[in-house]
């Protein structure tokens, strides 16, 4: 398979034409005319991402989270992008990203379907029918307490944090998968008695509790790591002749 070939079959769950201005998804390393024949699934690029794939001798590298976010105007070894860069070159891998389009294409559909709410709608629109997150009933009422035990349960996290009282009974739940805090105001506004995000502050979770909301935090990486087992089964139920691998990196972090 050309390189090119699996970038128009990955587009057609996830076109860059649906990502943010300011995000930088597709191929950011590599040959459109390359040979394909084996692919590692990550969240990052990262430097442990990056000589996993070497070792494992794969042809490109996909990923949740671009490599170059920003223009660059040199690539040498003096930084990590620029290291990262020159080993993908060196070794003939090239590194593809959907990030804001996957988001808005599958990641909160993917997330909802996880937590099984019902009579889901977009949190955040940007085009008819599309859009960040999705806003739907849980299947019973639940404590937050008992939610959180299912949001631990369905995205296999170990920790989560909590603004709000872990008593109160919820029903309905918005979730955003990745960074959160600007959803807070339109999940309050679409009657959200939860939120269950990542990357919340101080500051933004005591604002969400006093606007009524509860925040559950399961963290940036603990529910978009989703996307490499998503990406992975669209590849095998597509593909033949394509060797699959997925990055099984723990969350990055540790609570101590």
């Amino acid at each position: 398979m050309k390189c090119r070939e699996l970038m128009g079959l990955l587009r057609e769950i996830a076109d860059e034409g649906l990502a943010s201005a300011w995000d930088n998804p597709g191929l950011l390393v590599g040959d459109r005319e390359g040979e394909i024949k084996s692919v590692l699934i990550a969240l990052d690029a990262t430097d442990e991402v990056v000589d996993e794939a070497i070792s494992l001798e794969t042809d490109i590298i996909i990923t949740h989270h671009p490599l170059i976010f920003k223009g660059i105007k040199r690539v040498t070894a003096d930084d990590f992008t620029g290291r990262r860069i020159i080993k993908l070159i060196q070794n003939d891998i090239s590194c593809f990203a959907m990030h804001t389009n996957f988001d808005v294409s599958c990641m909160g559909e993917e997330a909802a379907l996880k937590l099984r709410l019902k009579n889901c709608e977009v949190l955040e629109e940007t085009s008819e029918d599309e859009g960040f997150g999705r806003i739907g009933e849980l299947r019973e009422v639940l404590s937050v307490q008992e939610l959180c035990a299912k949001v631990k349960d369905a995205f296999s996290i170990e920790n989560v944090k909590v603004f709000g009282d872990l008593e109160r009974e919820v029903k309905r739940a918005a979730i955003m998968p990745g960074s959160g805090s600007g959803s807070i105001d339109e999940a309050v506004k679409k009657g959200a008695e939860v939120l269950i995000t990542g990357d919340i502050g101080h500051h933004d979770g005591l604002d969400a509790v006093e606007k009524g909301l509860v925040v559950i935090d399961a963290g940036h990486f603990g529910i978009e790591r989703i996307f490499i087992d998503y990406i992975a089964d669209y590849l095998k139920n597509n593909t033949k002749e394509l060797e699959i691998f997925k990055d099984d990196r723990e969350i990055p972090f540790r609570v101590v």
